[in-house]
């Protein structure tokens, strides 16, 4: 068994929203969404799916919180070492497919377990979600400046300053 530190951004341009969670590479997607979930004090009646990606974020295979097809892959079904396996491997998560909040997922590190941690845990939390102060307003992607270029990525590289996973230990 090995530890996955993965860093987990809000698209939020109003504000810095992540959170820095470790979980076990044996541990399914699901227990990864309800990580999420608690991490970031999402409502768990809503539906969810984590999306491959690649380095310009462009979404892939969907992995669903419920069987939509027959061709699904279910997160209760895949393990996290399944379908990440290096550094810098990243998913794209939405949550709510009315608000589509969508999440940018990267693979941080690659440890072996820490004596007496359990795990999933989180490790570091920054900023509030939308909703939790009045003055930061969600904005849906029908916000044509919330779209990604033509390279993939938001103008804004939502990782700059974000790169020293270890300082929060």
């Amino acid at each position: 068994m090995t530890i996955y530190g993965f860093r987990v951004i809000l698209d939020f341009k109003q504000a810095d929203i992540y959170r820095d969670i470790e979980i076990s590479s044996e541990d399914t997607f699901e227990d990864f969404h309800n990580s999420i979930v608690q991490a970031f004090a999402l409502d768990t009646g809503e539906m969810a799916s984590f999306y491959k990606s690649d380095e310009h974020w462009n979404q892939g295979d969907e992995i669903s919180l419920f069987a939509v097809d027959e061709k699904a892959f279910l997160m209760s079904d895949w393990s996290l070492e399944q379908m990440c396996t290096d550094v810098g491997d990243k998913l794209l998560y939405i949550f709510d497919f009315l608000n589509m909040w969508t999440f940018y997922v990267e693979l941080m590190e690659i440890n072996e377990p820490k004596s007496g941690e359990s795990y999933p845990r989180l490790i570091y939390s920054e900023g509030i979600m939308p909703g939790e102060r009045e003055d930061l307003q969600f904005e849906s992607h029908e916000d044509q400046s919330n779209v990604p270029n033509e390279g993939g990525l938001f103008d804004d590289d939502i990782f700059e300053g974000f790169d020293d996973f270890d300082q929060y230990e």
